[in-house]
């Protein structure tokens, strides 16, 4: 035998030979005197693959809910809302056709809003009252398309109210039925301020899936709601002059122009992350004095408070994956202990400490890649179907899940980012295999000679 054949390895007893794969695949498959290993190796692997399933349902979940939420919200309020400053904002038509030639910005509007209490069939509850034309609720798809009941054809001339699913259930009304709207600054009379006591019937309910909407939001036609909160100033037309106390209605109305005013209005912009530079941008090219705030400072509190219960629920479950790794470590000290005198015999019979080593590296990470995969699926097929689970669950056991009175939705949205998919499945696999070196050294520093004396 020449010198470079005997430093050559016998064909198949190299790293990772199908020897090793062998060995490893026998020890995973269960036998009689077996079987409690086995069993422990078992719900080793359901405790990963549980793990990782419960991760990608509950992070898909937090996403959907994030992005749901962001949706709804920036569907009816702006990425910018402005309230104008030293002046009476009666300019608003010109203002939102100047603001929707800047580039970047979809489109802006104006509208009149207050609150007041609505009183129906049933009961009574605070509610915003939004004054908006027809041409400023197309630009709002979501609300556009949200007509549950009725419709919004001629709305600007109905002198009547739109609003939510759960406003009307709690009034006790429908479409036809009529809500008073009392506003407390009303008008001003030598005996003090009369409530301002309005009736309008309902012409929409609708249904934007989102609780405080559907619960609290009515909207009126632009002018009705100007004259409802007194968002208008007559002013004497020029060149009339002064009318005597007597003077008739008549003679009034030719005399004096209803100017009528906005009470703010709203920016809705191409990227919502760039309310830095738009910002910058808007005020440049507006002169008029105002103040802006964006969407960002105005939900700051709610959306970090999702973003900390995300990261806290990321670390909270990843603990249910390093638990199973546990269990990997202590089924293969198990395991390693049993079989003390297989592994005497294969060094016996010239197996290397680095061939130990690797079949129990393999039987380890099988059962951490194994148990990830299927967790895996089973999180994608359980986060797809979540709603759908949802209802069954409630159906079955007659409760609700997930009350939208407390969660803001009405339905569970879920949204699967499989870059996190990806980094769930990545650390399951790390921390699997972090769990098999320990015992994976451990036997292959067995000696021989020690564990056949003891058998």
């Amino acid at each position: 035998m020449t010198k470079s054949e005997a430093k050559t390895p016998p064909r198949g007893a190299g790293a990772f030979s199908r020897f090793e794969w062998m060995v490893a695949g026998r020890y995973l498959r269960s036998k009689r005197k077996d079987t409690f290993i086995s069993v422990i190796a078992g719900l080793t692997l359901t405790g990963v693959a549980i793990g990782v399933a419960t991760l990608i349902v509950v992070m898909s979940v937090m996403n959907g809910f994030r992005a749901e939420l962001l949706n709804k919200i920036l569907g009816l309020n702006g990425h910018f809302t402005g309230f104008p400053i030293e002046s009476e904002f009666t300019d608003y038509n010109e203002l939102m056709v100047k603001i929707e030639e800047i580039d970047g910005v979809i489109t802006a509007i104006a509208f009149a809003e207050g609150q007041a209490l609505a009183s129906g069939i049933r009961e009574s509850s605070g509610v915003r009252v939004r004054g908006m034309d027809f041409a400023t609720i197309e630009k709002l798809p979501l609300l556009a398309t949200g007509a549950h009941f009725g419709a919004w054809d001629q709305w600007d001339t109905s002198n009547g109210v739109a609003i939510g699913v759960r406003l009307a259930q709690r009034l006790g009304v429908t479409i036809g039925d009529s809500i008073t709207l009392v506003n407390p600054n009303g008008s001003i009379t030598p005996f003090g301020t009369t409530p301002q006591i309005r009736a309008y019937p309902v012409n929409v309910i609708f249904d934007l899936g989102m609780v405080e909407f559907d619960s609290f939001y009515v909207y009126l036609p632009l002018e009705p709601a100007q004259r409802y909160f007194k968002l208008f100033e007559d002013v004497l037309r020029p060149g009339v002059e002064p009318l005597p106390l007597d003077a008739t209605d008549a003679q009034i109305d030719e005399a004096y122009e209803r100017i009528y005013r906005a009470s703010a209005f709203e920016i809705f912009i191409e990227d919502p992350d760039d309310t830095a530079a738009m910002r910058e941008l808007i005020y440049t090219h507006i002169e008029r004095p105002m103040v802006l705030t964006d969407w960002k400072q105005r939900n700051a509190t709610f959306f970090s408070t999702l973003q900390v219960e995300r990261v806290v629920m990321f670390v909270i479950l990843s603990m249910i994956v390093i638990v199973a790794a546990f269990n990997i470590v202590s089924s293969l000290v198990m395991l390693v202990k049993d079989k003390a005198a297989d592994i005497a015999i294969l060094r016996t019979m010239g197996a290397t400490r680095g061939a130990i080593m690797r079949i129990f590296l393999i039987t380890g990470t099988a059962i951490g890649l194994v148990g990830t995969l299927v967790g895996a699926i089973l999180g994608l097929i359980l986060a797809v179907n979540a709603e759908a689970i949802r209802v069954w669950v409630s159906n079955i056991f007659g409760i609700t899940l997930f009350p939208p009175e407390v969660f803001f939705l009405s339905a569970l949205p879920t949204k699967i980012d499989f870059y996190e998919v990806g980094f769930v499945i990545g650390l399951s696999l790390l921390l699997t295999f972090l769990a098999t070196l320990y015992p994976a050294l451990r036997a292959a520093r067995y000696d021989p000679v020690e564990a056949l004396r003891y058998e």
